[in-house]
């Protein structure tokens, strides 16, 4: 493969909130040191996390819209640790459309100017030189979501889709980004060590040891603005679904006793998530066992890990002119990939495709 001499990647956000501030922090913090700790792949078929730069920006609260991407990432409510303080970036928020963006209870949380219109979002995609969106919409949004991939697609944009609605999984949006000659990857980023990965790299564990699972939950709660968002349960439906398929889908039987999903909104916690996993069932000679698992981590970091290597695999789909779901980056980088495959597998898969 033709190595990429150094050209830049350049990156859309819609969405700028806890974890495209972890993003944009993270370009830079490896930008300025770079080492390969806490990052899975350093070089990605040629390209290190230094080549993504940032060309657009589009929110809809107005104590971000207008400002410097490296000044609004770090505006309220967004309440993620900085861990690296990017310089100018020269792209200024634009405001988009607020479409379902918002959850009725969050309107005094999320501040809207109503006097401000929305930018054509395709003009400024096409104008920055945008090769790639990167949507963080809030959880539930349903329709604000498949705006943003309408926009990629008219503007020629790959697109990733970091939340659970299903777009790039989806057989009919799929095959609208093959017409439109475009990758995509999604659907809901599975964090570099989250709850997800934990629950299915376990519970595949037990399997495989010849252990039986009869039940299993996972709880998580955090403070951040995802879940206060999440507290309305009507947003939280595709949520549930996603990482409900995400753990069963490895699973050998069917589990009748399961519940899995964000639990509840605490919010001294700021973006600090922590996780509660239990699993019961029979080991050798009928014997019970019981297996309870705490995870503490600061969420968006943990998901903008993920992200800077799904920019730069996408990056790599694109200069070979490949369109449509890329599964090979959405089964490992992803909760609900159109195809579901296990975690080793799906590793092997993502690495022959950087290394092809």
């Amino acid at each position: 493969m033709t190595k990429n001499n150094h050209r830049k990647i350049k990156v859309a956000i819609a969405g700028v909130g806890n974890c495209a501030s972890s993003f944009v922090q993270g370009v830079n913090y490896y930008t300025e040191n770079p080492d390969n700790q806490g990052l899975m792949y350093k070089d990605i078929g040629g390209y290190k996390i230094a080549d993504i730069e940032f060309v657009a920006a589009f929110d809809i609260d107005k104590r971000k819209v207008g400002k410097d991407l490296s000044e609004a990432i770090f505006a309220e409510p967004n309440c993620t640790k900085v861990f690296s303080k990017a310089p100018k970036t020269n792209v200024v928020v634009e405001r988009g459309p607020v479409l379902d963006g918002i959850s009725e209870h969050m309107k005094n949380i999320i501040l809207v100017d109503e006097k401000n219109t929305p930018v054509d979002i395709v003009k400024v995609l096409k104008e920055s030189g945008a090769e790639i969106l990167v949507s963080y919409m809030p959880v539930g949004s349903a329709e604000a979501s498949r705006f943003y991939a309408q926009t990629a697609i008219d503007a020629g944009v790959a697109f990733i889709n970091a939340i659970p609605e299903f777009i790039c999984s989806d057989e009919k949006w799929n095959e609208k980004f093959k017409l439109a000659g475009i990758p995509c990857a999604g659907d809901d980023i599975k964090s570099q060590v989250g709850a997800t990965i934990l629950h299915r790299t376990i519970s595949r564990l037990i399997q495989d040891r010849g252990l039986s699972i009869e039940s299993t939950y996972q709880l998580n709660i955090g403070g951040n603005t995802d879940f206060n968002n999440m507290t309305n349960q009507e947003r939280l439906i595709s949520k549930r679904i996603s990482k409900t398929r995400a753990v069963t889908s490895i699973m050998d039987e069917t589990i009748s006793k399961i519940k899995i999903g964000p639990s509840d909104y605490i919010p001294h916690l700021l973006d600090n998530k922590i996780c509660y996993i239990n699993i019961k069932g029979k080991q050798f000679g009928g014997m019970p066992y019981e297996l309870d698992l705490k995870l503490s981590v600061e969420d968006s970091p943990n998901s903008a890990g993920v992200i800077t290597e799904v920019v730069r695999a996408l990056k790599i789909a694109r200069d070979k002119g490949l369109s449509g779901n890329i599964n090979s980056i959405s089964a490992y980088a992803f909760k609900s990939p159109e195809k579901q495959v296990r975690d080793d597998k799906a590793k092997n898969d993502f690495e022959t495709f950087i290394k092809s």
